[in-house]
């Protein structure tokens, strides 16, 4: 599907869709559980993808209204009677292929073209480190994957810097298993947060686990079981990035547009409230009631580091294509392993719109102030974040912009373009 964008003024009230990463691992934990019902819930292409995968292990998940009622698999998954599909969702790969190290017997696990291009090899390793047997079908650390288990190890080593996914999935698996897990992290762990949202959510279904002065540790031998059988989802703050940019580049002057549902929580990606106020917006986060209010102002460049917030690169390198001077994106080499290479992604959609940028491996600057926005086709690259950061610059352009591949947008929010038509913007859609 295409997405033509004209430009718009955008103002009023829109709703965050629920967290993906809080959904990911609610769904899971409750495979992990017995009986759980999981509230707000965010049903999606990746979410998806998850649910079936606690289904092929023996679990059920049945969707009614805003809630998922989930059967699960008590603590030992069975063996799949069928190739795990894991789709466009390198989370849902993650912290299955732990899970499936706990079935006494061999699981398969492939995606799509892009999720068998991510790295899954330093999970590998610790799943055969543990004494299971993990590989990859090609030798090349990429899915299709075989996991056979279970795993009897306690310790395991691992790099953080690749993905906090697999110290996710480890803790998660290594909560049933007889005698608990020791991760000891080799390197520093970028993308910390996600592994704080996993922290949250385990503490939620009456999981203990904790950080080390090394890594991090799980006792054995628990049992998820969650207060009352239920799990509320919060909302989802990567998805608040696009919608707080929106009404920052490009808000009805002297109106505001008011985001709900942005509680408070662990997610890292809550760090785009500060850098779009950092920037010049001006920005009204009522904690307690969850909303936040923002207007558009003229924003200056900033320095952002996205370390631990991998899914905010798209985001802010459209405000900095808006914004006067050079806004430089730092710490992202790990961002160019997501669902397609970010980093070039948005420097050569951004290009195509008339955007300067200096792209290095490990970094992102864009020159705002040497850029003028013109509306063009671009490419969506099959990635939801591409798509929607896009979008947020077809607001501002001068003249329409169309982005091709735009239905990836139901990876994460996937009435994206209605909100933003309930919000103002004028576009249309060629299927």
């Amino acid at each position: 599907m295409d997405v033509t964008i004209t430009p718009s003024r955008v103002a009023g009230r829109a709703r965050a869709p629920p967290s993906k990463s809080y959904t990911h691992r609610a769904i899971l934990a409750a495979g992990y559980a017995s009986r759980t019902t999981v509230r707000d819930a965010l049903w999606s292409a990746d979410t998806k993808a998850t649910a079936h995968a606690v289904s092929l292990f023996g679990g059920s998940v049945d969707r009614n209204d805003d809630a998922l009622e989930v059967e699960g698999f008590d603590g030992q998954p069975g063996v799949p009677d069928d190739v795990i599909n894991c789709e466009n969702s390198g989370t849902t790969m993650r912290l299955v292929t732990a899970a499936a190290a706990l079935a006494d017997g061999t699981s398969v696990l492939t995606g799509d073209g892009s999720l068998r291009s991510r790295p899954q090899g330093p999970l590998l390793e610790a799943i055969a480190d543990l004494g299971g047997e993990a590989f990859s079908t090609r030798g090349n650390g990429q899915a299709p994957l075989v996991v056979t288990g279970p795993i009897s190890g306690t310790e395991v080593s691992i790099p953080g810097d690749v993905s906090s996914q697999y110290i996710t999935a480890l803790l998660m698996a290594g909560a049933v298993t007889e005698e608990g897990l020791e991760i000891d992290l080799e390197t520093e762990l970028k993308s910390a947060p996600y592994v704080d949202i996993t922290l949250e959510v385990l503490a939620d279904f009456g999981v203990e686990a904790e950080k080390t002065e090394t890594g991090f540790t799980v006792d054995g031998g628990q049992r998820y079981d969650p207060a009352d059988g239920e799990y509320r989802v919060p909302g989802d703050f990567s998805s608040i990035s696009y919608l707080l940019a929106a009404g920052a580049i490009a808000g009805e002057e002297d109106e505001v547009v008011r985001i709900e549902g942005a509680q408070p929580s662990a997610q890292g990606d809550k760090a785009i409230v500060e850098i779009v106020e950092e920037m010049g917006a001006d920005v009204d986060w009522n904690r307690e009631g969850g909303t936040i209010d923002v207007s558009a102002a003229d924003l200056e460049g900033v320095e952002v580091s996205v370390e631990d917030t991998p899914d905010l690169l798209p985001t802010i390198a459209t405000l900095g294509a808006v914004a006067d001077g050079d806004t430089r994106i730092t710490n992202a080499e790990h961002v160019r392993y997501k669902e397609t290479d970010r980093v070039s992604a948005m420097a050569e959609e951004l290009g195509k719109l008339g955007v300067e940028t200096t792209e290095k491996q490990e970094s992102l600057t864009v020159h705002g102030g040497e850029s003028t926005l013109e509306g063009a086709a671009v490419d969506g690259r099959g990635d939801h974040r591409i798509v929607m950061a896009l979008a947020l610059a077809g607001l501002v352009a001068d003249g329409e912009t169309t982005i091709a591949g735009a239905e990836h947008v139901d990876v994460s929010f996937p009435n994206f373009f209605e909100t933003l038509e309930e919000l103002g913007a004028t576009l249309k859609r060629d299927d």
